[in-house]
């Protein structure tokens, strides 16, 4: 049977391991693999299981368990042959939702064409999102594949005092306020008529050209 909320995590390096360690704080179980057995040890404490074994091959993942895993996340980067080896692997245990992370445009298609769902290039993500961090006034970004972005940004001049509905922030950039937040104090979801506090930072969605335009007149 399928374990829904569980995530089996491959590649315990930088990528693997954080992505590891957030899923726990998130409250989802995780089995952690990786053939280094001194990094493995370094996980037996963090993770709810963490196993040293070879990820390329098939049956040893399937005697661990991993064909019950509903999601994967392969954090292989250097390693391009055990990295597509191991997508390879998942696919032939039906796993159905495998994230693979790629150090090249080349390593992503392999991979997709191996059967990963979702390809994740963390070194061209990061520098996009510090780009945006560096050329624009918001204080952070996050990008989605499809052309959409949520960005936190200091709350223009013009909206301060006035009522997000009076303000009429969608109307003139074509951007969502999703919520407020001041200094020390909890996060508040956007209504009609909440008032922009001086000192105020916005949480805002939309499409990415609109949000950095948005950014860009804060």
């Amino acid at each position: 049977m399928e374990r829904s909320d569980a995530v089996v995590v491959i590649g315990l390096g930088r990528f693997g391991g954080a992505v590891a360690d957030s899923l726990m704080r998130l409250g989802h179980p995780v089995l952690g693999i990786d053939a280094d057995e001194r990094l493995v040890q370094s996980y037996a404490d963090r993770l709810t299981h963490v196993v040293a074994a070879d990820a390329t091959d098939t049956e040893a993942l399937r005697q661990l368990g991993v064909a019950d895993f509903g999601r994967a996340v392969v954090g292989i980067g250097t390693d391009l042959e055990a990295s597509v080896l191991c997508v390879l692997s998942l696919t032939e245990l039906n796993v159905r939702d495998i994230w693979a992370k790629a150090t090249s445009g080349r390593h992503g298609a392999i991979l997709s064409r191996m059967g990963a769902q979702h390809v994740i290039y963390p070194e061209s993500s990061m520098g996009g999102r510090v780009a945006h961090l560096i050329t624009s006034k918001m204080i952070d970004f996050i990008e989605f594949e499809d052309g959409f972005a949520i960005a936190k940004v200091r709350a223009p001049a013009a909206a301060v005092g006035r009522s997000l509905a009076d303000a009429a922030l969608r109307t003139h950039y074509g951007i969502t306020v999703v919520g407020t937040k001041m200094r020390g104090e909890d996060f508040t979801y956007a209504r009609p008529e909440t008032v922009v506090a001086p000192g105020a930072l916005l949480i805002v969605a939309g499409p990415t050209d609109k949000v950095e335009r948005f950014a860009s007149s804060s």
